[in-house]
């Protein structure tokens, strides 16, 4: 059988990619090898043609700003049904979605004690983007199904992002002997609210002000996201101060980049509530 596949086709390959996901997510061994077959006995496609739209799903999930399987790696040039078949089954399966069930497959509190120190590399840049045309391709799917407002509205990955660079924070300034300044940090935004611009009050080394915005994705690191106009002007107030830290692959292995201001110089900002796309 050649040529694009018909719905029923794309909503069974996607449904067991799901499944093999959700285990690989928790560790739990499964056989690639094994769903292959089973696809090949439902759907009747070869086995080759079977690996390649697994890759062509993990690059629809890249652009929704999802978990992926690692092993396969996103391929991309899909057919545009295979979009609407995994935002179908999303549909379908809203737990998959939800921040308790996230947040389950998520890193625990004991995790987040050993580990309390981040991996922070630096921002995203031109020279490590993907080439241009997957690139437009995810770009196009994140903003057609809004992945940014997804992220905004998810109350517990949001929490659970603070609590994550609360916990960096904190370690960073204990390792160096601040532990004065360490008991001093503030979480801004669950003891004050939403209203002050920024997450989490910490300190420089030296003592100075770091007003931290955190904005966490499940997704990967251009994942974009929503930033306040609020936000906006109290990082052109604080310049010296303000600080973006975007924690991304949240879900897996958390890491994070740190934008300063101005963030024009970093993001492209759309007026909508303003959300950012890293340029």
């Amino acid at each position: 059988m050649a040529g694009d596949w018909p719905d029923e086709q794309n909503d069974a390959i996607v449904a067991d990619y799901f499944v093999m996901l959700a285990n690989d997510i928790v560790g739990r061994p499964y056989s690639k090898a094994k769903h292959n077959r089973f696809l090949q006995a439902v759907i009747g496609r070869p086995r080759g043609s079977i690996e390649y739209k697994h890759q062509n799903i993990s690059a629809v999930l890249k652009g929704l700003g999802e978990d992926w399987i690692p092993g396969y790696k996103p391929a991309f040039n899909f057919q545009a049904s295979l979009v609407d078949a995994v935002v179908r089954w999303l549909d379908r399966h809203p737990d998959w979605l939800a921040p308790t069930a996230r947040m389950a497959m998520g890193p625990s509190p004991a995790v987040l004690r050993e580990e309390a120190m981040l991996w922070i590399g630096p921002p995203p840049t031109h020279s490590n983007a993907p080439p241009p045309d997957e690139l437009q391709q995810m770009t196009a799917i994140a903003r057609k199904y809004d992945v940014a407002e997804r992220d905004a509205r998810n109350r517990a990955l949001g929490r659970a992002g603070e609590e994550r660079v609360l916990a960096h924070e904190r370690a960073s300034l204990l390792a160096v002997g601040r532990t004065d300044l360490a008991e001093r940090i503030r979480w801004v935004s669950h003891v004050d609210g939403d209203g002050a611009g920024y997450d989490i009050l910490s300190f420089e080394t030296d003592g100075s002000d770091r007003l931290i915005e955190v904005k966490t994705t499940n997704g990967w690191e251009l994942t974009p996201f929503h930033i306040t106009r609020n936000e906006l002007a109290v990082a052109e107030e604080r310049r010296d101060d303000w600080r973006l830290v975007r924690l991304w692959n949240f879900a897996r292995e958390p890491q994070a980049f740190e934008l300063r201001p101005p963030l024009e110089a970093h993001v492209s900002l759309m007026a909508t509530r303003l959300r950012g796309h890293l340029s």
